[in-house]
């Protein structure tokens, strides 16, 4: 990529896991929260690598950077998370260029995900671009591809039906519920954490069970009571969190801690009790699911389940690509364009000065010379001329290198390093 003098280092890549290869264990060992996730940036700003992108969701945790080899990316996740760089390999991909390009695009588009179409990850990528530029490595290059990525989301939204009918985690674990619990709505239901999954199971759980006997708790209390206030539910204290399951039919787990929330203790089930767990890395521990009377499902098992909305989405794929293809070529040309961006600049500054030295003589030479008016007449002359050869540049049948290293002769320009 220093062709195109957005970065110092040669390669733009990407390294991550999915759940295509990776079980939610192994997903577990390579989750980033908010904090490791500005650390990480931070180590990579000191190591001067100067563009990065991180995500860590249920589904996946990515690195898109800049790089001499992608190891250097590699060993900033292991070394910021549980998992080593032998599990890692075992599971991992890495893209290189214009594939770490493609890749991008598919993934911000719902196209990768575990749910097809499910778009809750284009916020996710919102996030990671604005954390990145909060810690000043998010360069134009990173940017302009974010901004892209974005912009054939939301085309594919509003011009396929890709992601119409609701499909998502929080859905397709309501939709277990209903098929699995009879009577749902005379039955008590525990909701456990409040972050954004929790928050649309619960909003799923409302609009699908039509039940009145939804308890919230949280470890901050005033988050689960500001949802609770829109629905008019009931919250429990952390505290409680023991009491409140003896009750329960079903609970659902969302806290997005680091290490099992729900352990075996917790629980004495003398009724069924059927346990969701919605969190990467696991928050309901293994030893749960032993248990007599108690099922235990994970997301991953949710996100199995296909139904006649997700087998209708898939028709919408080969138009979703296209739109992608058609993004991404505009973005590929912005790129390209950067290619002679330093010559454009140095050609400017060429013109400029024979400009001022022939201001400079016609100044001297006469008396009656308006400094003013030529000054506005050369400068709009000198940037028809560099928008002509900018333009030359861009055709498609024009051999750009041919074409800089020529300018570069003919006007003797000497480029910024």
């Amino acid at each position: 990529m220093k062709d195109y003098h957005i970065s110092k280092h040669s390669s733009f890549y990407t390294i991550g896991l999915n759940y295509k290869k990776a079980d939610a264990e192994t997903r577990g060992k390579f989750s980033l929260d908010e904090s490791a996730m500005n650390l990480l940036l931070q180590q990579a700003r000191d190591k001067d690598i100067d563009g990065l992108l991180v995500t860590s969701t249920c589904n996946r945790t990515e690195l898109h950077g800049f790089a001499q080899h992608p190891f250097q990316l590699i060993k900033l996740l292991c070394d910021n998370t549980r998992g080593s760089v032998e599990e890692f390999q075992a599971v991992a991909y890495v893209y290189k260029n214009n594939d770490a390009i493609s890749h991008l695009f598919r993934v911000g588009t719902g196209l990768d995900s575990q749910i097809l179409g499910d778009f809750e990850i284009i916020s996710q990528l919102k996030q990671s671009f604005n954390r990145s530029k909060k810690h000043e490595i998010a360069n134009p290059f990173i940017e302009r591809l974010t901004n892209s990525v974005i912009q054939a989301s939301k085309r594919i939204k509003n011009e396929t039906e890709i992601s119409s009918g609701a499909t998502s985690v929080a859905f397709a674990s309501v939709q277990y519920i209903l098929k699995t619990v009879l009577n749902i709505s005379e039955k008590n239901i525990l909701l456990f954490g409040t972050g954004k999954i929790g928050r649309n199971t619960c909003e799923n759980l409302i609009k699908h069970t039509k039940n009145s006997h939804i308890t919230l708790v949280n470890r901050t209390k005033d988050r689960a009571e500001k949802i609770a206030g829109k629905f008019n539910l009931v919250v429990k204290d952390y505290g409680d969190l023991q009491t409140e399951i003896r009750k329960s039919d079903v609970l659902v787990v969302a806290t997005g801690a680091q290490s099992p929330t729900i352990s075996k203790e917790l629980i004495h089930a003398k009724k069924p009790l059927l346990v969701l767990d919605l969190s990467i890395p696991k928050n309901v521990a293994a030893e749960v699911g032993e248990l007599e009377n108690v099922t235990l499902v994970h997301l991953d098992d949710l996100s199995k389940m296909t139904d006649a909305t997700l087998e209708r989405r898939k028709q919408f794929i080969p138009e979703a690509e296209e739109i992608i293809e058609l993004v991404k070529a505009d973005f590929i040309q912005w790129l390209e364009t950067r290619k002679f961006a330093p010559v454009i600049k140095a050609l400017k500054k060429k013109l400029k000065t024979m400009k001022e030295e022939e201001m400079d003589y016609q100044s001297k030479k006469r008396a009656d010379f308006d400094s003013e008016q030529a000054d506005v007449i050369s400068n709009r002359i000198i940037q028809k001329i560099t928008k002509q050869f900018a333009n030359h540049l861009k055709g498609d049948n024009v051999d750009a290198d041919t074409s800089l290293a020529l300018i570069q002769k003919v006007f003797q320009l000497e480029l910024d390093a």
